[in-house]
């Protein structure tokens, strides 16, 4: 099997445990629940999930389990999305091509619905079928990834740095927690299903915050040279409100090779540790390198021609993703 059809296999299990999520935890009579669903199912590449996934398949873990682990971290991580977008946050009114949560519903529903994906994600945990060891290994890991010691204190970092000018170490530690510290949540959940060693998770941690730190840089990189129809969401806000990033501090094009010499370094670890068994997980941090974009242009375009979209935009893809069609 080639890395696309790898990729396919496990995004099609991600979608499907998700889909089980949505029906056990998100009821649709609830306005809330409608609203995270539409976040929760609106695109994406699922990387977090992929990763969770595609650490367990490679440790011979247990799929089922994983399947569960892959689901929670991408409730948590679009749970984290919906707030970032809320005009107290980045105040940024498209995510993956369509309204923001906030402009699809109102502010305090995106509120609310990010508060549920949060809990549920770890009553996704809980459930998994697995041994409650390998679940509370899996929840730990979660909520270390995701509170005061990771993604929570990278976005109090990014705010307090956004009207100072940060250094590139500062830099670094701000996205080794905001970004940085999911994935390797992801990746240490895979490794929970499949009942790893200590020395395989610290090696996963390694190729964690290297991923984390690649797709930073990238982002930043993407930031400057796309469109807001090709990334699927506002651009330019960093540079607009002075915040510093790795193009700021080393251009573009300088900005990709460290991007390029991160992820050979990282890689090469990675291959030390584990070998020909972490292929997919080596090509993946290469195509994090030349990612473009995040919703195809024909499809943007179909969207917007359609006389409900240009009549109320907000409600025809709130309609889509709850399943009502167009």
């Amino acid at each position: 099997m080639d890395y696309q059809e790898q990729y396919q296999n496990y995004l099609a299990q991600a979608m499907a445990a998700l889909e089980k999520a949505c029906g056990r935890f998100l009821p649709e009579e609830s306005e809330v629940c409608r609203a995270a669903r539409y976040s929760l199912m609106g695109g994406g590449k699922r990387i977090r999930a992929v990763l969770v996934l595609s650490v367990c398949d490679m440790l011979g873990g247990s799929m089922q389990a994983a399947q569960h682990f892959a689901a929670a971290v991408e409730m948590l991580h679009c749970y984290s999305l919906i707030h970032d977008d809320l005009p107290c946050m980045d105040n940024d009114d498209l995510r993956r091509g369509r309204p923001s949560c906030h402009k699809a519903f109102s502010e305090a529903t995106a509120m609310l619905a990010g508060d549920v994906l949060l809990t549920e994600a770890f009553e996704t945990v809980a459930n998994a079928p697995a041994d409650a060891s390998v679940c509370v290994q899996a929840a730990r890991a979660l909520g270390a990834g995701a509170g005061s010691r990771g993604m929570v204190y990278g976005q109090e970092l990014d705010l307090k740095y956004e009207a100072l000018a940060a250094t590139e170490d500062q830099l670094r530690l701000i996205h080794r927690n905001k970004t940085g510290a999911l994935i390797n949540a992801a990746i240490q959940m895979g490794a929970a299903a499949a009942k790893a060693d200590e020395a395989q998770c610290r090696a996963l941690e390694q190729y964690a915050y290297g991923l984390g730190l690649v797709f930073q840089i990238v982002d930043d990189v993407l930031d400057v040279t796309s469109t807001p129809e090709q990334l699927g969401k506002p651009i330019g806000s960093d540079s607009e409100n002075g915040k510093t990033t790795f193009v700021t501090l080393y251009g573009a094009e300088g900005a990709m090779k460290l991007a390029h010499d991160l992820n050979q370094e990282t890689c090469t670890e990675l291959h030390r540790n584990f070998g020909e068994k972490a292929a997919f997980l080596e090509q993946l941090a290469q195509q994090l390198l030349v990612r473009k974009n995040r919703i195809k242009e024909k499809d943007y375009a179909a969207y917007s021609k359609h006389p409900v979209f240009q009549s109320d935009p907000y409600g025809f893809t709130a309609r889509l993703a709850c399943g009502a069609g167009a």
